[in-house]
């Protein structure tokens, strides 16, 4: 038995069909191998000692490190400021993200062209096709883990311990943390994992084990995994009180009670708890030919044209989609040269792009090819330039349609968005961003900015009761990083507040930066308990508003003994 796969795996490999429970529904999910590159966004950007990528102010991806240290996926940048003081944040770049995956997703297109980018350092491929060619799923997936190491610039590591079923079950499907399993790749350096299951999401799953889940045991290798690794948080709370902690569980119910309960969410979350497809395959005598095109006479020396011709492409395509009553799982960007060179790559769609960060995925796209040498350079000869791009949907299935508001939505003014389409194009998708109303206490977490054109959905609504929130006065200036200052008393004694939320003196001094601040009023204070239940997240603070010298109001934290600025009014 190979280290990298199941016990029981042997004399599987390469088999397509299924045995056991599953029986001939089984046989229709199709196998897929994976290959997950650990903390990818750390991976795309450089820096010294513990290094953190950060997204919506939460700690999206870190180093070993700042692991090592207790920084986590999730966390809040404070939190890990504290856990690691020398943690280096950076923030996101998906553009060097994919322009750095693009040598991996190219090691993997030469065992198949059909090689699916999930997001920048995770993508797919059927296994049907090259596991027959290969000599079977176990040869292929060493074959594919060995010029991944090689894209990668170093040598392969076994991705799992010997006759281990799970080396380890995490909390999500599909986080940017790294197992540390033993066998892993020394800290600070990129390398990958393979696994191959029935469907992609048990496949992902087993890229982060490090196995190989033999054909139609793919319910057996879900089912000790939690159910919020099937990535319905609310399902996953109810399931919890329901007594369903694991997707075994969830996958031993009947499916038409599934169905009644909730609903098509339910049942495709059914469908992949026990290793199926999240909904029936819809066949279909001839799909319509959906897929839209330009081509340029004479060829376009330079990309940036494209990008403005893709979004217009994009419009075209998903009015198609919508004509037909259909969405797609997946999007394929084909570019053609006037030297006869083409590319195609496919990007996960899922219905959830808009025509924006589709246009955005082709510029990305386009970059790799350029910083990859792929074509070549604008003046390297006449017969240089771009003659074709084409958008063609792939994995077309029913539109299930999305609830409206009741009057319709509010469309934004043509001129607006093609304005808004020319900055993204300077600044990146992300350079661009709308303010949208979050869920928290203080006014910095009451806010979140969200990249112009992508759908938003605060975790928690922003209505909700939050205890200890501030009243509805809302602060002019909010700092980045609450700054550090010293609050006193008349007698020039730190003023504290115990647990009781009992301050122990009059605040008469406010030092900020060294200067001194009388104050003349106060009111306060706001005490919040946070995450009381969990040690790692939580926190006991109190908020004050201060008016010092000059009529100027600050707004003040004391969190652990230290005082903090954190706004201020004008």
């Amino acid at each position: 038995m190979s280290e990298n796969e199941l016990p029981g795996s042997a004399g599987s490999t390469g088999s397509t069909g299924s045995t056991g429970s599953a029986g001939s529904t089984e046989g229709r999910t199709p196998r897929v191998l994976v290959v997950w590159c650990p903390d990818w966004p750390v991976v795309a950007v450089t820096g010294d000692g513990p290094v953190a990528v950060t997204e919506g102010g939460r700690i999206l991806a870190c180093s070993a490190g700042a692991r090592a240290a207790g920084v986590r996926q999730g966390q809040r940048l404070k939190l890990a400021q504290r856990l690691c003081p020398e943690l280096e944040l950076r923030d996101r770049d998906p553009e060097a993200e994919t322009r750095r995956f693009e040598p991996v997703v190219a090691a993997v297109e030469a065992f198949t062209p059909r090689v699916e980018v999930i997001r920048p350092g995770l993508c797919a491929i059927p296994v049907k096709g090259p596991g027959r060619y290969f000599g079977g799923e176990e040869a292929l997936a060493a074959k594919v883990r060995t010029a991944v190491a090689d894209a990668l610039g170093r040598p392969p590591v076994p991705d799992a311990v010997p006759g281990a079923v799970a080396p380890e079950i995490p909390d999500t499907p599909d986080t940017h943390d790294t197992p540390d399993t033993p066998g892993a790749a020394p800290p600070g350096t990129p390398h990958a994992q393979v696994g191959v299951a029935d469907g992609l999401f048990a496949a992902v799953l087993a890229a982060r084990a490090g196995v190989l889940v033999p054909a139609g045991r793919t319910a057996e290798f879900l089912a000790p995994y939690p159910v919020s690794a099937l990535g319905d948080e609310a399902s996953a709370e109810l399931l919890g009180r329901l007594g369903l902690p694991t997707v075994g569980a969830f996958a031993a119910l009947p499916p038409e009670a599934v169905a009644d309960r909730f609903g098509p969410s339910g049942t495709a979350a059914h469908r992949l708890a026990r290793g199926l497809q999240p909904r029936p395959l819809v066949p279909r005598d001839q799909e319509p030919d959906l897929a839209v095109e330009q081509r340029f006479d004479p060829p376009e020396p330079l990309a940036e044209p494209l990008v403005f011709v893709a979004r217009t492409l994009a419009e075209a395509l998903h009015r198609r989609l919508a004509g037909a009553g259909l969405t797609c799982r997946r999007v394929a960007v084909e570019v053609a040269c006037a030297d006869g060179r083409a590319a195609s790559r496919l990007w996960r769609h899922e219905g959830r792009l808009s025509a924006a960060a589709l246009a955005e995925r082709v510029r990305w796209q386009l970059q790799a090819w350029q910083g990859a040498g792929t074509f070549a350079a604008a003046g390297d000869g006449p017969d240089t330039g771009f003659t074709l791009l084409r958008l063609a949907p792939d994995g077309l299935s029913p539109d299930q349609g999305r609830q409206l508001a009741l009057w319709g939505q509010a469309v934004a003014d043509d001129r607006v968005e093609r304005a808004v389409a020319r900055v993204q194009a300077v600044l990146g998708h992300a350079g661009l961003r709308r303010i949208e109303p979050a869920g928290g206490r203080g006014p910095g977490e009451q806010a979140v900015k969200v990249p112009w054109g992508e759908p938003y959905e605060a975790a928690v609504p922003a209505d909700a009761p939050w205890p200890g929130r501030l009243p509805e006065v809302w602060p002019a200036v909010v700092l980045r990083e609450p700054a550090p200052v010293r609050v006193l008393d008349e007698a020039g004694q730190p003023v504290t507040v115990d647990g009781r939320a009992g301050v122990s003196a009059r605040p008469a001094l406010v030092v900020v930066r060294g200067r001194e601040e009388p104050v003349d009023g106060w009111t306060g204070p706001w005490p919040a308990v946070e995450y009381w239940w969990d040690q790692s997240l939580a926190r006991r603070r109190a908020r004050f508003q201060v008016v010092v010298g000059g009529g100027r109001a600050l707004l003040l934290t004391v969190e652990g003994g230290a005082w903090y600025l954190e706004a201020g009014y004008d």
